[in-house]
């Protein structure tokens, strides 16, 4: 009606919020906290690194992300397709709906870092459904057991033979010659007709160890122990039923003492920072 009449209805400029965040914009803002260049990321990279190759070698998994408390400092996540580590939290505050809440640093594996809270990382979690997920800790679950937990999946044995074959190399050496192998069937039935395999240098053979393991990836774990072992690994061909030279491939110059504790490595989760070092007989730590 003052429009009609004339009269200027503009509004005063005390009431013109500009350049003024709005509230649910700086809530917003504080949830998710911004990133920024992680000054010390040298610190962490070789966490990351580690992470990595026990994922590969089965001694860590990840698994969906479900709940809240998961969240504490030392844990791994994979958040928008990212790992993220939980560096260190804040002091635990109560929300105005009276759930717990914290500061979170958090460190990115692409060298980044943020102080997002405690449920803004949750709630990014949740929104990437599927793919956002936890990494389990290297120690959850026992590996080699002589009875299982329940929830316990059994995965195969790691096995360790000797072989009977009398190649001249093999007879030379068959106190350091074995072959190291990862099943999910018996022992027995994988070695069942070993004299007409060439990955058994067409010999019978003999079991000198065995150890049971669960809730691990067989194949990337056997990988790895011929990753470690790589050095030592058998050069021989071998001739099969129709006479075409074969090289086997898991058979290693390796003493049965430095197996065995390669083993004692798996259980404690620290075995892909080794390496096998044949000219003394010896695991070593990675340079």
């Amino acid at each position: 009606m003052l429009a009609e009449l004339g009269v200027d209805v503009s509004a005063p400029e005390i009431t013109d919020l500009k350049h003024v965040r709005s509230t649910a914009v700086k809530k917003a803002a504080e949830d998710i906290g911004g990133r920024s260049k992680c000054e010390d990321f040298d610190t962490f990279k070789p966490l990351f690194e580690q992470v990595q190759k026990e994922l590969d070698s089965g001694l860590r998994e990840t698994r969906k992300f479900e709940l809240k408390a998961e969240i504490e400092p030392g844990r791994f996540f994979i958040v928008g397709g990212q790992k993220a580590y939980v560096s260190d939290m804040g002091e635990v505050t109560i929300t105005d709906h009276g759930r717990t809440d914290a500061r979170l640093r958090v460190i990115f594996d692409n060298g980044t870092e943020s102080n997002l809270l405690m449920r803004s990382l949750q709630r990014q979690l949740n929104a990437d459904g599927d793919a956002g997920r936890r990494i389990t800790d290297p120690t959850a679950g026992p590996l080699f057991s002589g009875q299982t937990d329940d929830g316990d999946e059994a995965s195969g044995t790691i096995y360790v033979l000797r072989s009977q074959s009398n190649h001249p190399m093999v007879a030379k050496n068959r106190e350091l010659v074995h072959k190291i192998g990862v099943t999910s069937n018996s022992v027995e039935k994988r070695i069942a007709g070993a004299q007409l395999q060439t990955t058994f240098l067409m010999a019978k053979v003999d079991i000198i160890a065995t150890y049971e393991l669960y809730n691990i990836n067989r194949t990337k774990l056997e990988n790895l122990l011929h990753r470690i072992f790589a050095s030592a690994q058998l050069d021989i061909e071998i001739p099969d039923r129709l006479g075409r030279p074969m090289k086997p491939q898991e058979w290693f110059l390796v003493p049965l003492f430095v197996i065995e504790e390669a083993v004692e490595r798996i259980k404690d989760g620290t075995i892909s920072r080794y390496t096998y070092n044949p000219d003394n007989a010896e695991l070593v730590l990675r340079d």
